[in-house]
């Protein structure tokens, strides 16, 4: 991030008066303290300004004398105040002037050396794009055509960290913490967000989150609408299956009352190959950063999700939307997603939404790239989550100012 971009000492003291204002709206829920305020006022500052690394020490030491080490050390790794507090106050301020168009569902890792940040273990991290050793973070991000915000953060913990008491002291994780999948941790999120004053969107997920049955069953039944990408090999039934109650066995036989389909589910890959590239339609829809049409050839079907559903259930397993992207040059469809909008939904929508699960790599680019969001050194779970939090609130202050292109502003 380049430096404050002003054209006087006038304009870097409007700049300063509007951080001070958002850094006091945004932080007043969380923390009650003064010098929690003065703290969190300043690593706002000190994560907004020029440096290549924003992690606690370079931080610090660009914000001069007016910041004191130990005390923002101890503000950052162990002070009493709920981050996700901070999160909210950020999303209710900033997600009602983007626009909001979606939810995106995701993880990033976040790469580290050692045993003892909390979480971290070798596994794969799609940011490394191979096995290593890193912590796992999940979130939520608001997107809309005007900018994005995040929802909220998820520290996932492994197995292996959960059970292992010496470890958990030492990086201080609430004993109330448990394992969770990522999946399960992104479900926590999305609920959690449900309840704030921001404006509500389709959620959107690659396959890790899409090929979860219970995360879709969830979704559906708490009333949040998705599109979320799945892979060939996930079962559903065919728009033509029927189900229907059996005949009862003879003349006194009890009336049978649970639904049985005429055929068996089959899957995704094999459903889509069935029907054929002569189903596809051209699809035109704004995709990307420079919002211009982008053409594409497009399944849309109607299917109903295996998910949970059993041969005698009471009731059917309701209709989805079973979207394949397959492009004109391909063999095979590239891409498939299931999504619960209602049956009435364009295709120019549902297409829109499929492909708009992307721009969470530019949300996590400028979070990391400029603002530190994987700069955190410390060994702190709190820490984790403050660190987030008000690279958060950083990140939603820029997003507001990005509003007015022409006044001073921290470019």
């Amino acid at each position: 991030m380049a430096a404050m971009a002003v054209a006087d000492v006038d304009g870097l003291g409007v700049v300063g008066e509007r951080l001070e204002a958002f850094a006091a709206d945004v932080l007043a829920a969380a923390m009650n303290r003064p010098v929690q305020m003065v703290n969190g006022g300043l690593y706002l500052r000190g994560l907004l300004e020029d440096g290549s690394r924003k992690s606690l020490e370079p931080l610090v030491a660009r914000l001069g004398g007016e910041a004191d080490y130990q005390s923002v050390q101890q503000f950052l790794a162990d002070s009493p105040w709920d981050p996700g507090l901070v999160v909210r106050a950020v999303a209710e301020r900033v997600a009602p002037m983007i626009d909001v168009q979606a939810w995106v569902l995701d993880d990033t890792g976040f790469p580290k050396d050692g045993k003892r940040s909390p979480g971290v273990k070798r596994q794969y991290s799609g940011t490394l794009g191979k096995i290593g050793n890193c912590q796992i973070g999940v979130s939520v991000h608001a997107v809309g055509r005007k900018g994005t915000v995040p929802l909220g953060w998820a520290l996932y913990l492994p197995e292996e960290w959960c059970e292992d008491a010496e470890r958990r002291r030492a990086a201080k994780i609430p004993t109330e913490v448990e394992f969770k999948t990522k999946p399960e941790l992104g479900i926590d999120l999305v609920q959690r967000a449900c309840g704030w004053e921001i404006p509500a969107a389709p959620v959107l997920g690659d396959q890790a989150y899409g090929d979860n049955s219970e995360l879709r069953e969830c979704l559906h039944e708490t009333g949040v609408e998705y599109v979320l990408s799945v892979g060939e090999v996930a079962s559903v039934f065919a728009p033509e299956t029927v189900f229907s109650l059996p005949e009862r066995n003879g003349k006194t036989g009890r009336s049978r009352s649970r639904l049985r389909p005429d055929r068996k589910p089959e899957s995704i890959g094999a459903l889509i190959a069935r029907l054929g590239p002569g189903a596809a339609q051209t699809v035109t829809f704004r995709d990307g950063p420079d919002g211009q049409p982008v053409t594409s050839r497009f399944i849309f079907t109607r299917v109903r999700a295996l998910k949970r559903w059993k041969t005698g259930a009471h009731t059917e397993p309701h209709e989805e939307w079973l979207i394949a992207e397959w492009p004109e040059d391909r063999e095979a469809p590239t891409d498939y997603w299931l999504s619960n909008l209602p049956a009435d939904t364009e295709p120019e929508q549902l297409a829109r939404l499929a492909r708009l699960r992307w721009t969470i790599e530019l949300d996590y680019k400028q979070l990391k790239g400029e603002l530190g969001l994987d700069h955190y050194e410390g060994r702190s779970w709190l820490g984790w989550y403050h660190h987030t939090a008000l690279v958060t609130a950083a990140h939603g202050y820029l997003t507001l100012e990005r509003q007015n292109p022409n006044r001073p502003r921290l470019a």
